[in-house]
């Protein structure tokens, strides 16, 4: 009981045999004919023992020492890693979407810019006499109108936006 003790508390304090001798001005064997049970300490060396691995004299004596299960603060860590881990790899794929969202944005507003001028813009020459393509010329004016205002702020809020996102490093 006692050798098993000595063994397991030492243990569970992370000390080496060689430690734990030093700590007690005796050679590395003592501690390891203690463990084996093969000799037992004097009292004055059982107090040092004691003191050495802040275990109470009982408990080498007598009480059955349960070797700790895993720490549940270190699982704890090890949980709270493989979140934080979950949640870097969505805000970086949501990071990623934004980034080609916002160069999408760009594209389209080039390509919509680049077919208005390749059209010539006809909505201010439009015939608007005819019912049938004034309801068409109003409703091209108005895109083109808004389209020529809006356009440019979006556009650079979107190039802003795909600058902001893009992967670094």
């Amino acid at each position: 009981m006692l050798s098993e003790n000595i063994k397991a508390i030492r243990k569970s304090k992370g000390l080496s045999q060689q430690e734990l001798a030093v700590k007690l001005n005796v050679v590395r064997q003592t501690i390891s004919k203690w463990e084996q049970g093969l000799s037992v300490p004097d009292s004055d060396l059982l107090i040092a023992l004691s003191e050495a691995l802040s275990t109470p004299i009982s408990t080498l004596l007598g009480e059955t020492v349960v070797v700790p299960e895993v720490d549940a603060v270190k699982a704890l860590a090890e949980k709270l890693e493989i979140l934080n881990l979950q949640l870097a790899r969505r805000a970086a794929r949501r990071r990623t979407a934004l980034h080609w969202l916002m160069i999408a944005v760009c594209a389209i507003i080039v390509a919509v810019s680049a077919a208005l001028v390749i059209i010539h813009s006809p909505y201010l020459g439009w015939n608007y006499s005819d019912p049938e393509l004034a309801v068409a010329g109003t409703a091209l004016h108005a895109f083109e109108w808004l389209f020529v205002r809006l356009a440019p702020i979006a556009l650079i809020a979107a190039v802003v936006g795909a600058c902001l996102t893009r992967k670094k490093g």
